[in-house]
């Protein structure tokens, strides 16, 4: 069985937001299922489907919900469907919900996939939270279960946010937030998914969540020890993305994914979010031990732990959390290449990557890694890549550079060997990306040259 991409350091990618404003700016609102699943070039390997319009919200199947217009279109609850009693398993807490649900169309996959990974963008206030699932068609004609992908708030006040590992039919599993053939040399693969969204309030709320953006990326990357060389632009381009440190927070709030020392999600996370001018309010780190430094980073991980995984490094929670921000919408996707990050680059976008390697296959690092999160931020005229690799002694210290083809191979492979010379799996090119919901004229280019739009 071929086990998915490394999870410690999770990940990528926000692009959602870019999709449903890309929709909004080119077609002038209203996009077509076309616009957030563009052709894709030669040999990509993945495929990207999010609903985020509002005439993608008046499709599908409505159990209770409807669509909401505005500057950002969304899912609401309208007429609860039903009560439920919810049993937390974190905390043993039982309690009753009203919900709604909403069954997206079919999608059939320009990329009969192996994996599949969910991303979802909610407003939960208080009292209110929202489950993802997703089934699958295999090319047998067969269905998957229902998997659920995530059952999330913002907050955790009323549920903990949790994925279920493990759940499976015998022919694909659920490993945190990735669905994974267990057996994709037989040459199995996902043909078409949809998904299903259930909206949950306290009985008798007038309101409830709302859903602006959903989907999901599939995938059917080849297994490979080594990839194939891009050609640099030749170019230098640098973006001013702020510098947080994970390492500074060694010990702080062990409850969360055991301190700093594995918060590189959440901290790469918080360090995009704040180059796009968004940063947590003193609300909201009120809770934060005021003498500890940078405390949204503390924020962040505690927004992003996953209970059942026991991390910070769940990728659809990480892009979710940087869509809580006023404007801003994240997914989790995958790239072909250092090309397409420069493309994004370039367009003013920065990239959170997740890498895997020993301490000599990435010169300058000063560590071996079974996963990490790092955000890229540049290219020197060289090609080599500018990162902002949260592995350091304290924020001044971030900035890297690391060569070119070494970064390419850790972040793209899919197979490597561990410091025991055993085989194990690589990240595949995993990213989140976060954009502004309504991007500009540039970041849309750069969105669709890479397959996200």
């Amino acid at each position: 069985m071929t086990a998915p991409t490394p999870r410690r350091a999770v990940l990528v990618a926000a692009l959602a937001v870019a999709t449903a404003a890309t929709a909004a700016t080119v077609s002038g609102g209203g996009a077509s299922a076309a616009a957030a699943s563009a052709p894709r070039g030669p040999g990509r390997n993945v495929d990207n489907r999010f609903w985020f319009s509002y005439e993608h919200w008046l499709a599908g199947a409505h159990e209770g919900t409807a669509a909401a217009g505005g500057a950002r279109p969304g899912l609401e609850i309208r007429t609860a469907a039903g009560r439920t009693e919810y049993a937390d398993p974190h905390t043993g807490k039982k309690s009753v919900w009203e919900y709604a649900t909403w069954t997206s169309p079919v999608h059939r996959s320009a990329v009969p996939a192996t994996e599949a990974i969910a991303s979802w963008n909610a407003r939960t206030p208080a009292g209110t939270w929202i489950q993802i699932e997703l089934r699958g068609t295999y090319d047998d004609g067969t269905a998957t279960p229902w998997y659920v992908m995530g059952r999330w708030a913002s907050g955790d006040g009323d549920i903990r946010r949790t994925s279920l590992d493990g759940q499976t039919d015998g022919l694909s599993t659920v490993w945190t937030d990735t669905l994974a053939v267990d057996a994709p040399a037989g040459g199995l693969r996902l043909t078409d998914w949809q998904l299903r969204l259930t909206l949950y309030r306290r009985p008798g709320a007038d309101r409830g969540p709302t859903v602006w953006l959903a989907g999901a990326m599939v995938s059917d990357v080849p297994d490979r020890f080594t990839v194939p060389a891009s050609t640099p632009s030749g170019q230098a381009h640098e973006l001013k993305v702020p510098r947080y440190s994970q390492e500074v927070h060694t010990g702080r709030y062990p409850e969360y994914d055991n301190g700093g020392e594995a918060w590189c999600s959440p901290t790469s996370s918080q360090m995009v979010i704040e180059f796009w001018g968004r940063r947590a309010d003193a609300g909201s780190t009120a809770w934060v031990n005021p003498r500890y430094s940078d405390p949204q980073v503390c924020h962040a991980a505690r927004s992003t732990y996953d209970a059942a995984y026991k991390g910070c490094g769940n990728w659809p929670f990480n892009a979710a959390y940087a869509a809580t921000y006023r404007t801003l919408a994240g997914v989790v996707t995958r790239l072909a290449s250092l090309a397409d990050l420069e493309t994004l680059v370039r367009a003013g976008i920065p990239v959170i990557t997740s890498q895997s390697f020993r301490a000599e296959e990435l010169t300058g690092a000063g560590y071996g890694t079974a996963g990490h999160l790092m955000t890229v931020i540049g290219f020197t005229s060289a090609g080599d890549v500018v990162v902002n690799d949260p592995h350091s002694p304290d924020n001044p210290s971030v900035r890297r550079v690391y060569k070119r083809r070494e970064f390419e191979n850790v972040w793209l492979r899919t197979k490597r060997h561990n410091a025991a010379g055993k085989v194990v799996s690589g990240a595949g090119g995993v990213c989140y990306l976060y954009a502004p919901a309504v991007p500009g004229p540039a970041q849309i280019v750069a969105l669709r040259a890479v397959g996200v739009l």
